[in-house]
């Protein structure tokens, strides 16, 4: 999906475009770079146990360094392009899952909210230069609202492709279909003749959800327990180094070949046609067609008997298992981290720290969520029953869960129970 190259810019210091022809590699690529942004990100703050808020910070810090660079440069340079790209989907990823996971904001309002910034990131722009393509990015504020855009579209792309996953109850490997069959469509009506800057726009929030998809597709276990997603077992730290080896791959190609720079490919290719105004309001009513079978299909699926997660009541039927006797087989490193948080933030609770003793229970879910792998093929029945009572605890904190805190003396009932189960 292409635009015609705007001669001219209407304000700003004039460059040559920033912004990579879009041909095939451009997407292939950009889906690569939402697959990381996935995986690594679930890495960084699950695996390693960082955490997702210290994540975000990490990644906006990043974000910040990354951006500075690619808007010093006067030209599209693959390099720091694509980096800025990789860079943008983790973070965007990150501020979705915060609203979620840390705030329990429902994913529709999240899909709202983050539809209504982007519409008017896009307002704005317009408003001001004339132009959304991408192919006329060739001053600094057309560049900034281009990143600004970006960023929102993979936090509108993380909400949207989540949301479908928790009305639908689909599998990431049956949930590719969706964004794929979608992007397939808005092609063929681009191919028709639909405006070009709306079909690229619409196909490029598209690429968030299939990306992450096929992240957590190669990512999850073969067997896991019902409603948690199932897939390759390569684990995210595989995904990210593979998904980051083929991205690093692409990149020197079009670096070596400069195949994708706008300047380059104008000579190579053929001018696109001016387009045709009677075809754009057909293919416009297409995608307004697009969109209620797409509504109409989530929610034909959303009223089929799936397997969600686990109902919260169900948790308090685990086996009960002596003190102790539910981490025997658990290496007592791993059991002593775990408790050495939960001690953290049981004396929080008690001093009245209500921020230190949530921070230390997200820790504790961050860390326990980590060990899963490793942890459970050791004692299923042990994992099992610690795993009811930290879903327990988690809740009087509001954490995975819709209700808000619970008062400091439920929080530190769970605690003591949790501690006593892992002695």
């Amino acid at each position: 999906m292409t635009t015609a190259t705007e001669a001219r810019a209407r304000s700003g210091r004039l460059m040559l475009n920033k912004v990579p022809e879009v041909t095939i590699w451009f997407w292939v690529i950009k889906i690569l770079c939402t697959t990381v942004g996935e995986s690594f990100a679930d890495w960084i703050n699950m695996k390693l146990g960082v955490g997702l808020v210290n994540t975000a910070w990490i990644f906006t810090a990043v974000f910040v360094v990354v951006l500075a660079v690619q808007l010093r440069l006067k030209r599209y340079v693959p390099f720091p392009y694509w980096l800025t790209v990789v860079v943008v989907s983790v973070t965007g990823t990150l501020y979705t899952d915060i609203l979620t996971d840390q705030l329990n904001v429902p994913l529709w309002i999240s899909s709202a909210v983050f539809s209504v910034l982007l519409a008017a990131v896009f307002g704005v722009w317009w408003a001001r230069e004339r132009t959304l393509s991408i192919h006329s990015v060739t001053t600094l504020p057309r560049e900034s609202f281009y990143w600004l855009a970006v960023l929102v579209t993979f936090a509108l792309g993380t909400a949207t492709g989540d949301w479908t996953l928790e009305l639908t109850g689909w599998s990431p490997g049956v949930s590719v279909l969706l964004p794929l069959g979608l992007i397939a469509a808005i092609t063929a009506l681009w191919k028709f003749g639909a405006n070009p800057v709306l079909s690229f726009w619409l196909a490029y929030i598209l690429t968030r959800p299939l990306g992450a998809n096929i992240g957590d597709w190669l990512a999850s276990p073969k067997v896991a327990q019902p409603g948690e997603p199932t897939g390759l077992d390569l684990g995210t730290f595989t995904t990210s180094l593979i998904f980051l080896g083929l991205i690093l791959a692409t990149v020197v190609y079009l670096t070596v070949t400069r195949s994708d720079v706008t300047e380059t490919h104008e000579a190579t290719h053929a001018a696109h046609t001016t387009g045709d105004p009677r075809k754009e309001r057909v293919a416009l009513a297409g995608f307004g067609l697009l969109a209620v079978a797409t509504a109409g299909l989530l929610v034909w699926a959303h009223g089929q008997p799936h397997v969600g997660p686990a109902p919260e009541e169900d948790n308090t039927s685990a086996v009960q298992m002596a003190p102790g006797q539910a981490v025997k087989k658990f290496p007592p490193a791993k059991v002593a981290a775990l408790k050495t948080l939960a001690s953290t933030s049981l004396k929080d609770a008690r001093s009245g720290n209500e921020t230190g003793a949530h921070a230390a229970a997200q820790k504790l879910r961050d860390l326990w969520d980590a060990d899963q792998a490793s942890l459970q093929p050791l004692d299923n029945t042990g994992w099992t029953s610690i795993d009811a009572q930290m879903d327990k605890m988690l809740k009087t904190f509001g954490i995975d869960h819709s209700n808000p805190p619970m008062s400091p003396a439920q929080q530190e009932k769970e605690l003591n129970t949790l501690l006593t189960d892992m002695g």
